[in-house]
């Protein structure tokens, strides 16, 4: 039997999370006694897709080809989708499957939230962004011209399959983004995630690497508990921080997301966004000066970014005032204190914040 790593998620509607290779033949007994299936998918996974439709044991498997990475993300994909699901007949009794990175798990978790109000679905995530951040947690949503994941909801999938096997098609700079979510929850969790990188950083980006397949396990782990602890994000103030936490570096990383038109990949911008609130809370007092050093080193041993432009704060600055967690203009940034220890920073100074940013720009 292949070997898998079963993880628990708690909360409203406990699921697992299944990590190994090989692991198709376990997705497929979800559509058993289904009548209908829908497989929602970039096009680069048609095959993929198809493939799996051939061995499906539903009544009817449709496939439905989403656009690729942040363009699937919009009202009118969703209500697409919507249409398709009208035309089948799907029913309350039936199952969607979200087979890609991020954004495809995102917008199928999202469309089967609101068909009927709620229908069960499934998350087969293909990137390691997917499986270690998107897939896991119940988040789902689409992006507005004004912001990213501005609309959405809270739902849980019956299942998330991470199959380890669909790293080894991923080009290595999706790759080296996806690493960015895993050293985040090194930071904000588990050392021993950053000790692993520091020590092997060349067997991290190894798709086939046992060192990798750990990191994976560690991360999910991490997410697991935090949102198994706090769903929908109720719980933080000051220095009691629930799922907020998972948020760290996300502000600016999304603001840079969206100021590039969503062609920085999901982790590049996350990295900048680490590195800056290393910065600030370095600059406020809250971490030392080596645990805010050893954010840039361990970013940078996996060739990813830790600066930006000089000239764009102020455009940021806007971009972030729309931030899902800010009030009004003022911003809530969840900073660190320490490794696995945060608070949550309202209306931060804005000297410091510029002064920051500054500090790392290119």
């Amino acid at each position: 039997m292949t070997h898998r790593d079963v993880i628990d998620v708690h909360g409203e509607r406990p699921y697992q999370v299944r990590i190994g290779r090989g692991l198709i033949d376990e997705v497929v007994t979800f559509t058993d006694h289904r009548a209908r299936v829908a497989v929602l998918h970039p096009p680069t996974l048609t095959a993929q897709a198809a493939e799996f439709a051939a061995v499906s044991l539903a009544e009817e498997t449709i496939l439905v080809e989403l656009p690729d990475g942040e363009a699937a993300k919009t009202a009118g994909v969703v209500a697409a989708c919507w249409e398709r699901l009208a035309g089948h007949g799907f029913t309350r009794s039936d199952l969607l499957i979200g087979l890609g990175g991020g954004a495809t798990t995102d917008v199928a978790g999202f469309v089967a939230a609101t068909w009927l109000r709620g229908i069960d679905y499934m998350a087969v995530p293909t990137t390691l962004l997917g499986m270690v951040d998107a897939a896991v947690g119940g988040k789902t949503g689409i992006n507005l011209p004004a912001g990213k994941n501005l609309v959405g909801s809270f739902y849980h999938p019956i299942a998330v399959s991470c199959d380890l096997d669909f790293l080894s098609s991923l080009p290595d700079a999706d790759l080296r983004a996806g690493m960015a979510e895993v050293v985040k929850c090194g930071f904000i969790s588990d050392p021993v995630i950053l000790d692993t990188i520091e020590s092997q950083p060349e067997a991290c980006l190894d798709c086939r690497s046992p060192v990798l397949a750990d990191l994976v396990r560690r991360a999910v782990t991490v997410k697991a508990q935090v949102v198994s602890q706090d769903f929908r994000e109720y719980t933080s103030h000051g220095d009691m921080v629930g799922r907020e936490i998972l948020n760290y570096g996300h502000t600016l990383g999304h603001a840079i997301e969206r100021v590039e038109g969503y062609t920085w990949r999901h982790g590049e911008a996350i990295s900048v966004g680490m590195a800056w609130m290393a910065e600030v809370a370095l600059m406020l007092g809250l971490l030392d000066p080596q645990t805010s050093a050893r954010h840039g080193d361990v970013l940078r041993s996996l060739h990813l970014p830790t600066s930006y432009r000089s000239d764009r704060w102020e455009t940021l600055r806007e971009v972030m005032a729309v931030d899902k967690k800010a009030r009004g203009r003022s911003l809530r940034l969840i900073s660190l204190t320490g490794i696995g220890h945060a608070r949550v920073l309202e209306d931060p100074p804005e000297a410091v914040l510029s002064v920051a940013f500054a500090a790392l720009a290119e």
